[in-house]
């Protein structure tokens, strides 16, 4: 969250999170401001979010229900690299901000030397961190993960070609160990001071993940 609040003004501002799984964000984002709304493709992910936050609703980020200009800050984490036609989702977050209105996108860097998503083999899905399967040629990294993309920072601003605005922020971010650090605090935090460190160097450009703010222009 201190990442987004950077770039955005979230007090009492209208927001989205596009592909909000259970709504942990949603639940957030609302100690900021009463108008946050929510949308995921899977509907018992929807319901289970609608039990305790309201505006969540069954949408496909590539086909959003809601009108132009309608949103100060939209959140996309973790979500392009899953849909159908990111191009599209993209489109329709810049078409659903209001003029100066800032879009928030994580997806994993393709020069991560993970695929965290796991991969296809021999007709059998093998789930964990795989080395090196993003490092592949895209005929056989898409073979091996067809189900999951990973983005350059060249192809992730590609994206956003033809529309009116610019980008604030992109860096390349690890992994905050936030699960680690409930178990063992200690090494958990080692780790995340030594790759928010790696963060301020070159070495940043093997990242877990993109994070890009977009500017939608007037």
């Amino acid at each position: 969250m201190a990442m987004i609040q950077r770039y955005t003004d979230l007090q009492d501002a209208v927001i989205l999170d596009a592909g909000c799984g259970i709504g942990v964000y949603v639940a957030h984002f609302r100690a900021y401001s009463d108008n946050v709304h929510g949308v995921d493709i899977d509907p018992e992910r929807v319901a289970e979010a609608s039990q305790l936050l309201p505006n969540i609703r069954v949408a496909s980020a590539e086909q959003l229900p809601y009108p132009d200009n309608m949103f100060d800050v939209v959140l996309s984490h973790e979500v392009l690299e899953h849909v159908g036609d990111d191009r599209a989702a993209v489109s329709e977050a810049v078409r659903v901000l209001k003029p100066g209105g800032r879009l928030v996108v994580f997806v994993p860097n393709r020069w991560y030397p993970f695929e965290t998503h796991g991969v296809m083999w021999r007709g059998q899905y093998h789930f964990g961190n795989k080395f090196f399967i993003n490092y592949l040629p895209n005929v056989w990294r898409n073979k091996l993960a067809p189900h999951v993309r990973a983005y350059t920072g060249h192809e992730l601003k590609r994206l956003f070609d033809g529309h009116p605005g610019h980008f604030v922020a992109h860096k390349r971010i690890f992994a905050g160990y936030d699960n680690l650090i409930k178990r063992h605090p200690r090494l958990g935090r080692a780790l995340r001071s030594l790759t928010y460190a790696l963060e301020r160097t070159p070495l940043q450009v093997l990242g877990l993940s993109h994070f890009l703010v977009y500017q939608k222009g007037a």
